[in-house]
């Protein structure tokens, strides 16, 4: 999709953010600057009232701003991290450290600096249900060290997975999934910014198809309106049907089958490191694509689902979800009734 995404050129203000209870708690914020913990589901604004709150707090947003996805330091190796534009500068002439100690500098040295504007800074931490128990203990500690100068915001699906020492000094901001009438607001103010023709049986299908994610409602949206011209029911039918992943997902389903675990892995992988998905997205897909199918009959649907909801379950309490999604295809190809039952990780097979 070539230009601008709607999502960025579309983000919005602290006071067009719909949900009144997170938009009044991240005000507070702007006058009372705290530490906070944004809770919620994947896509549903999260980031964005973030950047909202840094654009209302900070004169000079762009350097007041710091922003740091934990996968930029617990999904990569140590030399890109060193080599990243954003850390470089911290770590020059530190080859030597170790990972921890890397992550450790990178975090006080962000949060040690002086701000540029005003008298404190925001520190962004994205998916902070990631971060290993350990490196929260490092976090906590820093977080009281300059707890003056350095505002935290660490965003999270799984607020659970925070260390107690963390939740006691963070304000919550609990975000929920937007309901349709919601999502389908935010279509239409988009659309008459960019001058697109809509009808709202056409929103209300991008929005019911969604499901609460509004970021996929955005770029759904976006892709009708460049593919078909116009957001209607028929172009957003055509358009939406046409994109997607199913084919992935049918093909990881039929490797699984055939005790192809190497392939079903690796294509789960990319559906979640480069499709956008996270893990309950891509279980949730994996069960339509199935349903939707001819290939599986009602008993081979039924154990799947029983299989997903013991996946479900590990989704919300693990950090693997390549794994467990693995796990999940494993044991139904197998015709197991237990998810974990004499299966190894196929990496390690």
């Amino acid at each position: 999709m070539d230009g601008p995404l709607w999502i960025d050129t579309h983000a919005p203000d602290l006071g067009e953010i719909r949900q009144d209870d997170a938009r009044d708690r991240l005000l507070r914020a702007v006058d009372e600057p705290m530490n906070l913990v944004v809770q919620g589901p994947p896509g549903v604004g999260k980031t964005a009232a973030t950047r909202a709150l840094a654009r209302e707090a900070h004169a000079d947003p762009d350097n007041d701003l710091i922003e740091i996805n934990v996968a930029d330091f617990f999904d990569r190796s140590k030399k890109e991290i060193r080599t990243d534009p954003r850390f470089e500068g911290f770590l020059a002439g530190r080859s030597r450290m170790a990972k921890r100690d890397m992550i450790n500098r990178v975090l006080k040295e962000s949060a040690a600096y002086a701000p540029m504007s005003g008298t404190y800074k925001t520190v962004l931490l994205d998916n902070a249900e990631a971060i290993r128990e350990d490196f929260q203990q490092a976090l906590r500690r820093v977080m009281e060290q300059y707890h003056r100068t350095t505002q935290f915001v660490i965003t999270t699906r799984q607020p659970s997975k925070l260390i107690a020492p963390i939740r006691s000094r963070c304000f919550p901001v609990p975000v929920r999934a937007p309901t349709t009438d919601e999502t389908i607001d935010v279509l239409e103010t988009i659309c008459e910014r960019e001058d697109v023709e809509y009808d709202a049986d056409g929103l209300e299908f991008v929005a019911s198809a969604a499901a609460g994610d509004l970021r996929r409602a955005i770029l759904s949206a976006q892709t009708t309106a460049v593919e078909g011209g116009e957001i209607t029911m028929a172009t957003a039918y055509e358009t939406l049907g046409e994109v997607g992943d199913d084919d992935a997902i049918r093909g990881a389903l039929a490797d699984a089958r055939a005790g192809d675990l190497k392939d079903a892995r690796k294509t789960l992988g990319s559906l979640l490191d480069d499709g956008g998905y996270d893990g309950d997205d891509l279980l949730r897909e994996t069960l339509r694509v199935a349903r939707a199918g001819s290939e599986y009959g009602g008993d081979d649907l039924a154990r799947l689902h029983e299989l997903a909801g013991e996946a479900d379950l590990d989704l919300t309490e693990g950090l693997d979800d390549r794994l467990h999604l693995t796990h999940l295809l494993a044991a139904w190809a197998a015709g197991r009734t237990e998810l974990r039952a004499g299966f190894r990780d196929p990496v390690e097979a």
